[in-house]
This record gives structure tokens, C-alpha cells and sequence, in this order.
């Protein structure tokens, strides 16, 4: 059989599930789930191949009005991933009007007229069922959708209907990566989003989003048996890192106990993690900064 591909935006406001989809279409975690909003930061891709198809999902950061040269860069790198792709999940959670946000995604998807799969999300906490086709309704008199397919990420509710529609997309192109391949994604990257999720999970709302994660070494040792990895949390303000750091360094330790068991289970191998917190003032406006811990420096001069 000829072997196709298609390459696939998951598109929709922050906190909808996108993140989260694309790791239960994939079966790894190559993307960071948060309860806060706006978790994702970059494109990152996802690749998931069976047999003769290989789908290639970009997970974008959510659309928002953006306050920071970071949130400029992310609303920019959401325009980007849409340009060329074959079709886009435009993801909405389930029982929920559009908001202004969706409402201008759905527009600039639209003037694009690439294919639109509707993916209805977490309905799994809708108790009353003849909510969703109302919403189908709704949505589908605003949006020209070729499928519309409610999941839930949560349960795996609808994801084989959802990669059915998916493949339909798929053009004979070849494979454009290896059929082992998972992410486009450097291991120095994947392991510093694992250290983000972590400090995302753990201190909730006491650190907002003022933190990145720098992987500065990163190897393996000679016999196989053990990979050492540097990294280093910056924030934005002395008070974050007391945080951060906790009472005897009980935060930290938490932190990097979490990050080590993700990071062993990813790259299946035992890992010495040591992790450093620095304070780095508004580095979210500051565009050196912004470029120095790895976000395209073509976006942020745009």
C-alpha cells in the first residue's frame, strides 16, 4: 500500500484539552497538561503512524488577547501552525458558548478554508446529553465542519470514531518521519516541559505563569545506565523562588521527585536530576530572554 500522511493543528481557547488529546491520540505524553490555562507555549508535534497512515498533530497554545511579548509570540505561532496543514481539530469544550476568542479562530479558519473537524471535549461531565446537540447545532450554523466528533480525553470516549475522520485527510506523500518517531520535540526540550508541568502542578496558583525551564547538560553516561540532566527554573520574582524552593527545600524536592519518575518513564532509563532556581525579572517582556530559553526568534521579531 502507498503510505500517506497528513499533518493536523489542534486548535481552540487555552483549558479546552488540546494538550491532552494529542497525548491520548499519540499514547505518550509528548505535550505538558496543567490546570491553568495557557500550559503550551509552543508548537509542538506529535506523531502517531499506523500502518500505511501517518498523522503529524501540531498542539498549539491556546488563542487569547496577548498581554507579554510571550503571549504575542504564542498568538503568533497559532496563525503559523494553522497556514499550511491539511485539516485542523478546532477543539471546544463540551456545553460551552464560543467566546470572542473561538469566534476569531473560527474566522481566520475560514479565510484559510482548510478542513475543520469539529472535536466536542469533556463531555463526560455533561449530565444532560440533548445539551451537546444543541451545541452541535450552534456551532455547525457558524462553522463548516467536515466531521463533528464529541470525545473525551478523560475517558477515551470517541477517540477511534475521531481517527477515523482523521485519516480521511491523509494524502499519499510518504512518511516524513520515522514510523518510531513520537515528537518532533529534543529530549532537552520534552525534559524541561516535564520540570514546567511539575512546577505548574505543584504550586498552583502560588507561582503563575512567570517560570521557564532551562536544560543546560544533559547526557548519558557510558555504561547506558544513568542520564545526568542540569536544569535550571527561572522566575520572575525573589518571592517565586522562596516558593519554589519551600520550607528545608521540601517544594523543590517535590518537584524534581516528580520530574524524575516522567523523565525516567519517557526515556526509559535512570535519571540523575539536579535543579537550580533563578530570578529573571519580567522575563516574559524581554525579548533576549524570551529567545535565549529556545522560543523562534523570527516570531518574536515579527
Amino acid at each position: 500500500m502507498e503510505k500517506k500522511s497528513a499533518f493536523i493543528a489542534i486548535v481552540g481557547v487555552p483549558n479546552v484539552g488540546k494538550s491532552s488529546i494529542l497525548n491520548v491520540l499519540i499514547g505518550e505524553k509528548v505535550s505538558i497538561v496543567s490546570p491553568k490555562p495557557q500550559t503550551t507555549r509552543t508548537r509542538i508535534m506529535g506523531i502517531l503512524t499506523r500502518g500505511e497512515t501517518q498523522l503529524v498533530f501540531i498542539d498549539t497554545p491556546g488563542a487569547h488577547a496577548p498581554r507579554t511579548q510571550l503571549g504575542q509570540y504564542m498568538e503568533k505561532s497559532v496563525r503559523s501552525s494553522i497556514a499550511s496543514v491539511d485539516a485542523c481539530l478546532l477543539v471546544v469544550a463540551a456545553g460551552k458558548k464560543l467566546k470572542p476568542a473561538e469566534l476569531k479562530l473560527v474566522d481566520a479558519l475560514k479565510n484559510l478554508k482548510v478542513p475543520v473537524i469539529l472535536v466536542i471535549n469533556k463531555i463526560d461531565l455533561l449530565q444532560d446529553k440533548s445539551v451537546l446537540m444543541l451545541q452541535i447545532s450552534e456551532i455547525s450554523d457558524i462553522v463548516d465542519c467536515v466531521a463533528v466528533v464529541p470525545i473525551s480525553a478523560k475517558t477515551g470516549d470517541g477517540f477511534e470514531c475521531l481517527l477515523n475522520e482523521l485519516r480521511k485527510m491523509a494524502v499519499c506523500e510518504g512518511h516524513l518521519f520515522s514510523e518510531d518517531a513520537l515528537t518532533d520535540q529534543p529530549e532537552s526540550v520534552i525534559a524541561a516541559e516535564i520540570i514546567r508541568e511539575k512546577v505548574l502542578r505543584i504550586t498552583r496558583e502560588e507561582v503563575p505563569h512567570g517560570v521557564a525551564v532551562s536544560v543546560e547538560r544533559m547526557s548519558e553516561r557510558e555504561d547506558g545506565r544513568l542520564m545526568d540532566i542540569d536544569a535550571t527554573i527561572y522566575c520572575e520574582k525573589a518571592t517565586h523562588k522562596g516558593i519554589l524552593i519551600g520550607k528545608h527545600g521540601d517544594m523543590l524536592k517535590k518537584i524534581g521527585t516528580q520530574a524524575r519518575v516522567d523523565i525516567e518513564n519517557f526515556f526509559d532509563i535512570n535519571v540523575n536530576l539536579q535543579i537550580w532556581i533563578k530570578v529573571k525579572e519580567d522575563w516574559r517582556n524581554r525579548g533576549e530572554l524570551l529567545k535565549n530559553f529556545g522560543f523562534d526568534e523570527k516570531a518574536l521579531d515579527m
